[in-house]
């Protein structure tokens, strides 16, 4: 299949539901071969129908050191290199013991940071080194999020996740600097509130959803469809971002250049 991303190979760590699955389709579409990672078996085998005869998955949890290196190989051995990340595996710590700086349990601090960057660093490492192995270059691209650069704090106040978005930022453009004479780009794509199965509990919540009228105000102030982030993912897993590299792109619905309403009460 021709288009911008004809031939190349990606694997998506995350990439059975969501936000990650509609990425996933949207490289497929573009003209990618794809591996997609999971921890759920059944979503990984609905997933790998149907992204079609280019895609395979792999059940495997991001938050363990060897996954992406596993899933990578896997890539490399059935397509025969690796051209791009895409990293969305994540997770919201609330029920872990996430929240508020003097209400964060233990648990939940650890939960949270192995799920959301603790992942993304073995992700962003293993992709790094088959790329130097390869001295062919490449693309990493990172879920971020607004909540890293612009706080809401009565209805979304968890700052262990908060601090591996801002983390996240942090790492890539590290890695961006460092790696950018080898032709090796990190990039982050930072959405807000979209529909997901992670953003239930605030998309089920109609005050919350009254907020989010006036805080997404673009296309009638809505929440966010995963398809929303597809085309960045296209363009940053492609050559058409040759030249960007370091680069945090909000997909927000105006989210952090929006005061936003709260509901009377």
């Amino acid at each position: 299949m021709s288009g911008p991303l004809s031939d190349r190979v990606i694997v998506v760590i995350g990439g059975t539901t969501g936000l990650g699955l509609s990425g996933a389709k949207a490289c497929v579409e573009a003209g990618a071969r794809i591996v997609v990672v999971g921890r759920n078996p059944d979503n990984v085998a609905a997933a790998v129908e149907a992204l079609g005869s280019d895609a395979d998955g792999m059940v495997a949890d991001a938050g363990a050191p060897t996954t992406a290196e596993r899933a990578i190989a896997k890539a490399v051995q059935q397509f025969g290199n690796l051209d791009g990340l895409y990293h969305v595996a994540g997770a919201s710590g609330r029920s872990f013991g996430d929240g508020p700086l003097d209400k964060i349990t233990d648990e939940g601090w650890d939960a949270t940071l192995r799920m959301n960057l603790s992942s993304m660093f073995y992700s962003n490492r293993a992709a790094a080194r088959q790329f130097l192995t390869q001295g062919t270059g490449g693309s990493v691209l990172n879920m971020g999020s607004v909540i890293a650069r612009s706080p809401s704090p009565q209805y979304f106040a968890t700052h262990a996740y908060a601090t591996t978005k801002t983390a996240i930022e942090g790492m890539t453009t590290a890695a961006a600097a460092y790696y950018a004479n080898r032709q090796i780009r990190f990039n982050v794509v930072a959405p807000a509130l979209v529909e997901t199965p992670m953003a239930q509990r605030a998309a089920r919540n109609d005050e919350i959803r009254q907020y989010i009228s006036t805080k997404q105000p673009l296309d009638g102030g809505r929440i966010g469809a995963a398809t929303d982030l597809d085309a960045a993912v296209v363009y940053f897993l492609s050559n058409q971002s040759r030249f960007v590299t370091g680069q945090v792109l909000a997909v927000d619905g105006g989210w952090s250049v929006t005061e936003g309403q709260y509901p009377d009460k």
